[in-house]
């Protein structure tokens, strides 16, 4: 009988190929991982505020007035051991710290904690008076730039070298820490400070619309001629300050921006922190533009609330079936219609918005003005705010022809074409002081 002897030699010839393609697969994989995870890297936005290179040395043997609050963050990356087994596996994680905790590490002289409107710890509630004080824990002193001081005194600045200024925004107008940047940059201005802007991304940058405010109705809800939504980071608004003479007596700001990267206008963001008590949610700060509206009238945004700013309603709307009852909690002492029934819409499954919706406004003062709910004496628009010329409503929407057209019927489409020619003479403005695309 013939035995058939193995041929070892081919063996090792077909065996070594395979291992020799095993291998390139390996390092192809492996190449492409690497690209992948440099892509992710090179993609994730980088705040002004983690760029600490950029700015650091800039105050370095300086004294510091910082305006800043809770969503004044630095991301610290960090090592830590993974391997719970006792080896010595590691991997990579971030934490945050406080851009004032940081700047401590770093012997940085922090003179002055400049605080906006929700106070520095933003756990104060809407139009709420803000005192100064010390921090307790670092103890600095914390000057309020909200209240009957909005603007930094001489006397404040005294001794200050640099103004750095790091708040997260939300890209609406009547959302006020622009106007409390506009202040910094005029007082640094008329007494000769730099002032260093930490860029962070603007959740609402996606799109621009609503009413321009016209010059009549200025006030700390919206100081310059811009849309509600108007698309641009904080860090560019301050060079359109700058640039279009917006400060008192056309004076210009000595003024560095720390730009964001991996940044488009067109990104989703998610903000790390919640920039006010009653901004709670992504969905919250993107119906906002919106909402907002109805804070100058008798209608609640779900401020006593779990989810202020993702619903509407009031207790003289019975048209409608879903119902919230408004009670004190976090940042919100005595909202409106505390302890009643509000009838409204419930705004939590509402898709994302690239426009501000006016149905929501239109419908809900149809049904309000139509109703045999109502109490002797009740207005749509607030009363309660009501000056000769102006009504909050006013002030919030930048003209006084928001109001006039819902009163007398119009519809969306009708209002949103009024506002084409403005938005688009700002859309031209805007253009030069971008710097992302």
């Amino acid at each position: 009988m013939n035995q058939v002897k193995p041929n070892f030699s081919i063996f090792f010839k077909y065996t070594y190929l395979l291992l020799i393609f095993f291998c390139f697969c390996f390092i192809s994989l492996s190449a492409q991982d690497k690209k992948t995870v440099e892509k992710y890297t090179n993609e994730k936005i980088i705040t002004g505020a983690d760029q600490v290179d950029k700015y650091l040395p800039l105050l370095i043997n300086k004294k510091i007035a910082i305006v800043t609050n809770q969503t004044g963050i630095v991301m610290i990356p960090y090592i830590y051991n993974a391997d719970t087994n006792g080896g010595c596996a590691r991997a990579q994680g971030i934490d945050t710290l406080s851009i004032i905790d940081f700047l401590i590490t770093k012997k940085i002289n922090i003179s002055k904690i400049l605080s906006p409107e929700h106070g520095f710890r933003g756990n104060i509630d809407a139009g709420e008076q803000i005192k100064d004080e010390i921090d307790p824990k670092t103890n600095i002193e914390i000057i309020s730039l909200y209240g009957e001081n909005k603007k930094p005194t001489a006397k404040q600045l005294k001794n200050i070298d640099v103004i750095l200024f790091d708040i997260q925004d939300v890209g609406v107008r009547f959302y006020t820490y622009i106007s409390t940047l506009h202040y910094v940059m005029e007082a640094a201005a008329e007494n000769n400070i730099p002032v260093i802007v930490l860029d962070r991304p603007n959740p609402n940058a996606h799109y621009i619309d609503g009413p321009v405010l016209k010059d009549e109705y200025r006030s700390f809800v919206g100081m310059h001629n811009v849309p509600v939504v108007y698309g641009m980071t904080i860090g560019e608004y301050a060079l359109m300050i700058n640039g279009e003479k917006w400060l008192k007596n056309k004076i210009s700001c000595d003024l560095t921006i720390i730009k964001l990267q991996n940044y488009n206008h067109k990104l989703r963001y998610s903000l790390p922190i919640a920039p006010s008590p009653n901004l709670k949610t992504d969905h919250a700060i993107n119906l906002y533009p919106s909402l907002c509206f109805f804070e100058g009238t008798n209608v609640s945004v779900g401020r006593g609330t779990d989810f202020p700013f993702e619903v509407f309603g009031s207790p003289y709307n019975s048209a409608y079936s879903y119902e919230f009852i408004p009670k004190p909690n976090h940042g919100n002492k005595n909202p409106l219609y505390n302890g009643m029934g509000c009838y409204g819409h419930d705004l939590r499954n509402t898709p994302f918005l690239s426009e501000i919706n006016l149905e929501w406004l239109l419908t809900i003062y149809y049904n309000s003005t139509n109703s045999t709910d109502l109490p002797a004496g009740y207005s749509f628009f607030n009363k309660n705010i009501l000056s000769n010329k102006n009504i909050f409503f006013d002030k919030l929407a930048g003209t006084n022809q928001l109001r006039e057209q819902i009163i007398a019927g119009k519809s969306e489409k009708e209002i949103k074409k009024t506002w084409k020619k403005d938005l688009d003479k700002f859309k031209i403005i805007r253009e030069k002081y971008l710097l992302y695309p």
